[in-house]
């Protein structure tokens, strides 16, 4: 299967610190990959990047075969690379359809001329939207500031639904919610992927990746190296990778 988005030698460094040395990552459209590494491994360079927050000493990003210059993370949208970040990067005092659709409001001409948002239409489809993803979200939030966690990680993964991403990055996604938020939020990872997109997914809980993931990719020193079908790895083989036992070992 063609990759869908594929990064290629990347290398990024801090002043006199190298933090990638020349990562090399595939995603094919409908599959969910993870990426795991320990703190400092690289995972979170390696993902701004792709969302156009860091520009790449050297390598390249390539998006359905082109190589692509994801410059700001306002590009990586347009491109189609939506990122779901773990500390919940929403408006908190805008209502869930404007956040789904900030910055790419619907307009109809009042009176024929003047052009305002549309606001029926931002209802009625975030209604149909979240009914789609079974959200439980409550219909009286007002704002999103109202909201528990997990009912705002879905609204950033239908955000992402509804613009029909390409690439959509999904950040520690899980931290701090409750068991069943956490599974809920499991689930729209898979539902990204069955509709099409494909899913990086950046976790530290190996048992959460090992039941969202088709593959794993595991940093070390801000290299991959390791890549993995879940169904053929255990968190004993993630683990010895993460921490370089198998470096020590050879």
């Amino acid at each position: 299967m063609a990759a869908l988005l594929e990064v290629e030698g990347l290398v990024k460094s801090f002043g006199p610190v190298d933090v990638l040395h020349g990562v090399d990552l595939a995603l094919s459209a409908g599959e969910v990959l993870a990426v795991v590494g320990d703190n400092g491994a690289g995972k979170s360079t390696l993902i701004k990047h792709i969302a156009g927050v860091y520009r790449p000493d050297a390598g390249e990003i390539r998006l359905e075969g082109r190589p692509v210059r994801l410059e700001t993370p306002g590009k990586a949208r347009e491109l189609g690379v939506e990122t779901v970040y773990q500390d919940l990067a929403l408006a908190d005092e805008l209502s869930v359809g404007a956040n789904i659709f900030l910055g790419r409001e619907p307009v109809r001409r009042f009176l024929g001329l003047i052009p305002v948002i549309d606001k029926t239409r931002i209802k009625n489809e975030t209604d149909a939207l979240l009914a789609r993803i079974e959200s439980r979200i409550p219909r009286k939030a007002r704002t999103v500031s109202r909201l528990s966690g997990g009912q705002r990680q879905a609204v950033s993964i239908a955000r992402a639904l509804y613009w029909q991403a390409k690439v959509v990055i999904m950040d520690e996604p899980t931290a701090a919610l409750a068991v069943m938020e956490r599974e809920h939020v499991i689930g729209l990872a898979r539902r990204l992927a069955a509709e099409g997109a494909g899913v990086i997914y950046i976790g530290h809980n190996l048992i959460e990746i090992l039941e969202v993931a088709d593959r794993v990719s595991v940093m070390y020193r801000g290299r991959i190296v390791h890549v993995t079908n879940a169904k053929e790895t255990t968190q004993q083989e993630l683990i010895k990778y993460m921490t370089g036992f198998t470096e020590a070992a050879n």
